[in-house]
């Protein structure tokens, strides 16, 4: 079976100090300016080439429904995204690797990248995704052989 994770990292928020001064936690984050441009850049590159089926998911945390709202498509919530989460929690919800759709996910770091260092085999600590950032994971068999595939890595500076 042939199935595509994609995992974006938030785009760049207001820091976490700034926030709890004006009564804020770290789900209330909101984005800079900056992160409003690197959501709206990586979008426009998401909606060219997001297939219609996909499904998407995002952490219940401001900055990445934030993030996720620039595409202008349906998504869900869910708390296995939320910003301590860990990779099993993630991988549980979308059900990796039997996919039946592309799944989105709008997440953070440190997860995202545990997450993909664990499909691609590193170290959990070796993987680090910027702000704004994806990878585009693909799951497939060959020989009897689970792979994951890198289809691309993309970040809203280069676009």
């Amino acid at each position: 079976m042939n199935a595509d994770l994609i995992l974006w990292r938030h785009a760049e928020a207001e820091d976490l100090a700034d926030n709890e001064e004006s009564g804020g936690s770290d789900l209330s984050r909101r984005l800079t300016a900056k992160g409003e441009k690197q959501a709206a850049r990586m979008s426009a590159w998401l909606e060219r080439q997001l297939p219609e089926d996909a499904r998407i998911w995002s952490s219940p945390a401001v900055r990445t429904e934030q993030t996720v709202l620039a595409l202008r498509r349906k998504y869900r919530l869910s708390d296995a995204l939320r910003p301590e989460a860990g990779p099993d929690e993630l991988l549980q919800l979308v059900q990796w690797p039997q996919l039946r759709h592309p799944t989105l996910i709008v997440g953070h770091q440190p997860t995202l990248g545990r997450v993909v260092a664990r499909l691609l085999g590193l170290a959990e600590s070796e993987c680090s995704i910027k702000k704004g950032a994806l990878w585009w994971l693909h799951q497939r068999e060959r020989n009897g052989i689970s792979q994951t595939v890198i289809l691309t890595v993309q970040s809203p500076e280069f676009l």
